[in-house]
């Protein structure tokens, strides 16, 4: 963590766990693995406290309150983002970016439900449209995971592809989930030009002292794999739905990871800018 962040609750916290762990052996292993959850739980507290929020309403929202669940959930996202800033649990660079991800997520939920890809089936006075202005905040939950893992392990990489071919690549990614509605869905060509550019390429973290590394590609793919866990427990709680679980909830298709790898594709170029040009690993 960069030294602006130095005071924050995170690092002191970080700071003694990291002081207190022991140094070789299976005791030193199991402790790294250890702090690595608790560095990607970390990460993640954004769309932990989200779903966390969706499944209390689910389960104990009145039904004859007089704030809309959905009013409620859109309350409730705005004060742990106020509350992310204020206890700098995240930078102000940072939350622009999420900005930005509520934006592009707001846009595609409006496109998306007039299409009939997904619905929302509660009433509300915040929304746009027929969206309701919590959704976006699911797609901030996404950029700030990225955003704060990216800080907290440190990422570096090998032969990451010039930035301007990322950018074409993340813009034709936005493009299909719009154009294949009318034009020849090209996700397949999608993937392949994504495996072209990206096979080559390492992402070093460092869960403790020792940098680690994996396939950009494999990471990519156990994030999307996490969403599309978090995006069941999102249906299971109704707080959206897809056709076919309107009248019971069943789990969503397992050809949404493939669109989340995507989306995943375009979460990570929008985080770069506030890194800059992404690292190379530096010489042991």
């Amino acid at each position: 963590m960069n030294s602006s962040s130095g005071a924050t609750r995170f690092a002191r916290v970080r700071a003694r766990l990291e002081a207190a762990q022991p140094s070789s052996g299976w005791a030193g292993a199991l402790y790294e693995f250890a702090l690595f959850g608790f560095k990607q739980g970390w990460a993640c507290l954004f769309g932990g406290l989200m779903l966390a929020l969706l499944l209390a309403t689910h389960f104990f929202y009145p039904a004859d309150a007089a704030l809309a669940r959905y009013d409620f959930l859109t309350i409730g996202a705005v004060a742990i983002q106020a509350g992310m800033i204020a206890f700098r649990l995240e930078s102000w660079r940072e939350a622009k970016v999420i900005l930005v991800f509520h934006i592009v997520g707001t846009v595609m939920e409006l496109f998306k439900t007039a299409h009939g890809s997904w619905l929302y089936p509660e009433a509300g006075v915040l929304k746009i449209g027929d969206v309701p202005l919590f959704s976006g905040f699911m797609y901030a939950a996404v950029g700030s995971y990225i955003a704060r893992v990216w800080r907290i392990f440190d990422f570096r990489f090998d032969h990451y592809p010039p930035r301007w071919t990322t950018w074409a690549l993340a813009g034709a990614i936005y493009v299909n989930f719009f154009a294949h509605h009318w034009l020849p869905d090209i996700r397949v060509a999608l993937f392949a030009a994504t495996g072209l550019l990206f096979w080559r390429t390492r992402i070093w973290f460092t869960p403790f002292r020792t940098p680690r590394w994996m396939p950009l590609l494999l990471g990519w793919l156990l994030v999307a794999l996490f969403i599309w866990f978090a995006e069941n427990l999102g249906t299971f709680s109704r707080a959206w739905l897809y056709p076919g679980q309107e009248s019971g909830w069943r789990m969503v298709h397992l050809g949404k990871l493939g669109a989340w790898y995507l989306l995943m594709i375009i979460s990570f170029v929008l985080v770069s800018l506030i890194h800059g040009r992404p690292t190379k690993k530096a010489a042991d």
